[in-house]
């Protein structure tokens, strides 16, 4: 499990980030902070931290000194910025003390989500350890950026979307569009749209299954599982 600290100075809104982070397979919420004094408490204190949800307008700092006195302290925790911080200034200071993602505020799950899903995936290339090819280095500058959810085309509903990657991303292994469709209650040829639609965006990945005679069947696996 990766362990998280949400920090951000309304209690409310760091209940339901927590409760978006804890919603994500993997990711466990170790705890929340509301202040710089009390997240960087958190970050002496808890026996494990992964990763920081970290706003920028706390009440006694900001989330950019924040960062600042982690690394002087020595922690190396990773740093994803959720705040409505927009300009250009705060997002390059984040970027230069090595903030790895940036979220805007207001954001849905899906965005949230995304974000999680891309570091998963970076911490997965990055434990494989030994030396990189450019191939590999490309790889994990690509994880980095792979948190952004691509606009859906003309004539595709959000929650059918939803639907689909919900079951693609929560089955034990590789789905047919038929398989879906008898899931998600759309029908098989829905079920393929989105599925190719996701396989285009590099989201979900194709998989040929070859049966005794005709053609090989197309069943498809979320891009970012272990």
């Amino acid at each position: 499990m990766i362990e998280v600290l949400v920090v951000d100075d309304d209690a409310r809104v760091a209940r339901v980030n927590a409760a978006y982070v804890e919603k994500v397979p993997g990711f466990h919420v170790a705890g929340e902070a509301h202040s710089a004094a009390d997240a960087l408490h958190r970050l002496e204190t808890l026996p494990r931290l992964d990763l920081v949800l970290l706003d920028h307008y706390l009440p006694d700092d900001t989330g950019l000194a924040v960062v600042q006195e982690m690394r002087r302290r020595g922690h190396q925790t990773d740093v994803i910025m959720v705040t409505a911080a927009r300009d250009v200034s705060t997002v390059q200071a984040a970027m230069r003390h090595g903030a790895l993602q940036y979220l805007v505020k207001p954001f849905a799950f899906a965005g949230l989500r995304a974000k999680l899903e891309a570091y998963a995936e970076l911490r997965r290339t990055l434990d494989g350890g030994g030396e990189a090819e450019q191939a590999e280095v490309d790889r994990i500058f690509g994880a980095l950026s792979a948190g952004a959810e691509p606009a859906l085309p003309k004539g595709h509903s959000p929650t059918t979307a939803e639907l689909v990657r919900q079951s693609l991303m929560n089955a034990d292994g590789p789905l047919s569009a038929q398989e879906i469709a008898e899931r998600t209650g759309v029908s098989r040829q829905t079920a393929q749209r989105y599925l190719k639609l996701l396989e285009r965006t590099g989201r979900a990945r194709l998989t040929l299954k070859y049966g005794d005679a005709g053609r090989p069947e197309h069943r498809y696996v979320w891009a970012t599982r272990s």
